[in-house]
């Protein structure tokens, strides 16, 4: 039996009603979404469970809210898993070390909801956006965005798979960006619904907000390994608060935390939360993977 990883999605896997069905079988996950409630001060399991959806895709909400339910799966599936390892895509990496036992959940809510809060106001809406860029190596994107600075900041924000990556920055230089990567030969340009231009410099400011509050709360050595955005490489207690804020506004490395996994021999990756993006990702890296995706409570039986 090879070594089993679980993931935890980020922003834009949530979805009105997303839980709801763990929250009704399981007293672990109801105890979660109650927790929520508690810890943030209002309702939000009501936003999760009955929307409106415009509210649950406001940053400071989406974030709370994806972590709330993925923690509540996670703990009515834990015992079946006993994982090797935990990681997560950007805000998925909270509930990775939630996971660990490196964060407590209510801490981890609350926290979350000043990070989405803090990376929602950095930027005026209307001044940054994202793309996903398909088709072109991650070389080949780094100059792209070199080209186009010429109009302004974009970075490479995400690199999911080796073909996938999205930049990120002001509207004007990733829209240069977008044409470049097209004239080089991407096959996919698409811009991405989101109000601000996350994991780049831009939102710099937001991180050293959030570093306060990491500096303040108790952070324990995770339990189980779990790998960092930023370095591909293990958290340990004391660098935990240094890249969770660097994670902000710098590169999400999803496709080095895979590659490093099965260079440690995991064959096993279980995506834990709302959505099948990872799994999709984790796929196009190495196809004979073990993939098990747990988003709704008939997935157990495939544990």
């Amino acid at each position: 039996m090879g070594k089993v990883a679980v993931m935890f999605p980020g922003q834009g896997a949530q979805f009105v009603g997303m839980g709801l069905d763990f929250y009704q079988n399981f007293d672990e996950s109801k105890k979660i979404f109650d927790l929520a409630n508690e810890a943030l001060g209002f309702d939000l399991k009501n936003i999760i469970f009955n929307g409106p959806e415009e509210e649950l895709k406001l940053t400071k909400m989406t974030q709370p809210a994806i972590l709330t339910t993925s923690i509540a799966i996670y703990e009515a599936v834990k015992d079946k898993i006993k994982p090797d390892a935990a990681f997560g895509q950007s805000l998925g990496e909270y509930s990775a070390l939630v996971a660990a036992g490196s964060i407590e959940f209510k801490t981890a809510v609350w926290l979350v909801s000043k990070r989405g809060e803090y990376m929602q106001n950095e930027v005026p809406e209307g001044i940054g956006t994202m793309a996903a860029v398909i088709g072109l190596s991650i070389d080949a994107v780094k100059e792209v965005c070199q080209e186009a600075s010429s109009k302004g900041t974009v970075e490479i924000s995400n690199i999911n798979s080796p073909d996938q990556t999205v930049i990120s920055g002001h509207k004007a230089a990733v829209y240069f960006a977008m044409e470049i990567a097209k004239q080089k030969g991407a096959k996919r340009c698409v811009e991405l619904n989101v109000s601000a231009p996350f994991h780049c410099s831009l939102i710099k400011g937001a991180g050293e907000k959030l570093k306060k509050h990491l500096l303040e709360i108790d952070i324990k050595e995770p339990q189980i390994p779990v790998l960092s955005n930023v370095t591909a490489e293990y958290l340990s207690k004391d660098n935990i608060v240094d890249l969770l804020e660097r994670q902000v506004y710098t590169t999400v490395n999803f496709l080095g935390c895979v590659n490093k996994l099965i260079e440690e021999g995991f064959d096993t990756f279980v995506e834990i939360g709302p959505g099948n993006v990872l799994s999709g990702l984790v796929k196009k890296i190495k196809k004979d993977l073990k993939i098990v995706n747990i988003n709704k409570v008939e997935d157990v039986k495939n544990l």
